[in-house]
């Protein structure tokens, strides 16, 4: 696994399309085709991905999330940077839980200020900017990655109503 399977899975689950093709999926997620298709292939073997690459395994894929993103994936808080808002600083996590603290992914045309936290994929700030869901999925993936436990356990909550 990569990083940037989580961030196709999550692109998966966020278009809710059996129908997607990788060129479309490559420009939504600024990747290369060779990188989703690699992507694609490794999800495959690890079960992430069935029905001949059509339909994202949510359930393994969520337990995946609970039990292993923060420990194969880990994050630390780092310098203040202007950015995109991520884990409980963006929503949904944004109207529970009241910070001081905020967390963004570096990103120049971001429009808040916070501690960088490095996204799953370098592309992903661009990403989001075009879709919410996968914005939310994310941001929730980062909650668990750097939260503490209330902001983990309630992630938990949200992406398992989303995912599974």
């Amino acid at each position: 696994m990569k990083p940037q399977d989580i961030v196709v899975l999550a692109k998966l689950i966020a278009i809710n399309d059996p129908d997607y093709t990788q060129m479309a999926l490559s420009e939504m997620l600024y990747m290369s085709q060779s990188e989703i298709s690699s992507s694609i292939s490794r999800s495959s073997y690890a079960g992430l991905i069935i029905n001949k690459g059509k339909e994202v395994n949510r359930k393994l894929f969520f337990d995946f999330i609970k039990c292993g993103l923060a420990v194969v994936f880990p994050q630390h808080p780092g310098a203040i940077v202007r950015g995109t808002v991520t884990a409980h600083s963006a929503p949904p996590l944004d109207m529970e839980i009241v910070s001081e603290e905020k967390y963004v992914w570096p990103y120049a045309r971001g429009s808040s200020r916070g501690q960088s936290i490095d996204p799953l994929y370098p592309t992903v700030p661009k990403a989001v900017a075009l879709d919410s869901s996968l914005h939310e999925l994310l941001a929730l993936m980062d909650a668990i990655r750097v939260g503490r436990a209330r902001e983990k356990n309630r992630a938990l909550e949200l992406l398992e109503q989303r995912i599974c």
